[in-house]
C-alpha cells in the first residue's frame, strides 16, 4: 500500500469526511483491520478564506506550495488537495513538487465520461462555479457544465461557507439545494456533480433526479486505487 498525501483543512469537516471515506474504501476493498497509509496536513481554513475573499490567490498558491512539499519530503507518493475551489491554485501549488497531484475536477470528469453522460449540472463555492479553472477541465474532457442562475449560486455558495463548513445541516438549506438542483434537471442537465466537497452533507441518490457525482468520494476512490494499485 503506497502513502496518500492529504492536504485539507480547507474545511476541517471536509478533511473529516475524506478521512473516514478513505478508510471505509480500504476496509471494504481489504477487510480486518486494513487502514489507509496516510499523511495529513490540515490547515487553519481561517487565512485560507481571507485570501480567497481578498482575490490573492498567488499568495493561496504560495501557501500550498509550502505545505506539498512538506507532504512530499515527509514520504507521500501523490497529493489529494481535499477540496474543490483550490485547485483553482493547483498548478502553482504544485511547483517544484515532483510527486503527482490527483487532480479532482479531471478524476469527476473521467467518472461522467464513463458513465455515458456529459451535461452535468454543477454545484460548488461561487469561485468553481463562475471561474473557469474547473469548468475548463470539464470542457477539455467533452462535458458541457450548466451553471446555476445568479441567486442560485449566491444561495449555493452562502450555505457552504456559513453552514457546511461549521459542520450545520438543516432542512430547510437541504430543500433549498434540491430545488436549485431541480432547477439544473429542468434546464438540461443529465446529472449533477456535487462540486464542494461538503455538498453531499445535503444532497445525494435519494433527494436528486438524475445521477449524483459526488467529488469527495470520486476522488478518494481515485486515490485508493492509486495507493492500492
Amino acid at each position: 500500500m503506497k502513502t496518500i498525501g492529504v492536504l485539507g483543512g480547507m474545511s476541517a469537516v471536509s478533511t473529516q469526511i475524506y478521512y473516514s471515506t478513505l478508510c471505509q474504501l480500504v476496509r471494504d476493498e481489504l477487510g480486518g483491520l486494513h487502514s489507509p497509509e496516510l499523511l495529513i496536513r490540515s490547515l487553519d481554513f481561517a487565512p485560507i478564506e481571507a485570501l480567497q475573499m481578498s482575490g490573492d490567490w498567488e499568495e493561496a498558491g504560495r501557501v500550498l506550495n509550502t505545505h506539498a512539499k512538506t507532504l512530499e519530503q515527509a514520504g507521500a507518493g501523490v497529493i489529494l488537495l481535499a477540496t474543490n475551489t483550490m485547485h483553482k491554485v493547483a498548478d502553482e501549488m504544485m511547483n517544484g513538487v515532483r510527486i503527482p497531484l490527483l487532480h479532482i475536477a479531471e478524476t469527476t470528469a473521467e467518472a461522467i465520461r464513463s458513465a455515458d453522460l456529459e451535461r452535468p449540472g454543477l454545484m460548488a463555492t461561487a469561485f468553481t462555479m463562475e471561474q473557469s479553472f474547473y469548468t475548463d477541465r470539464l470542457r477539455s474532457a467533452g462535458l458541457e457544465a450548466i451553471i446555476p442562475e445568479a441567486e442560485d449560486r449566491h444561495e449555493t455558495h452562502q450555505i457552504i461557507y456559513d453552514e457546511l463548513c461549521h459542520g450545520l445541516v438543516t432542512r430547510e438549506s437541504e430543500n433549498t439545494y434540491v430545488r436549485i438542483a431541480d432547477r439544473l434537471v429542468n434546464r438540461g442537465a443529465d446529472c449533477l456533480i456535487l462540486g464542494c466537497t461538503e455538498i453531499g452533507m445535503l444532497l445525494n441518490t435519494d433527494n436528486v433526479t438524475v445521477p449524483v457525482f459526488d467529488t469527495t468520494r470520486i476522488h478518494c476512490e481515485a486515490a485508493m486505487r492509486w495507493s492500492l494499485g
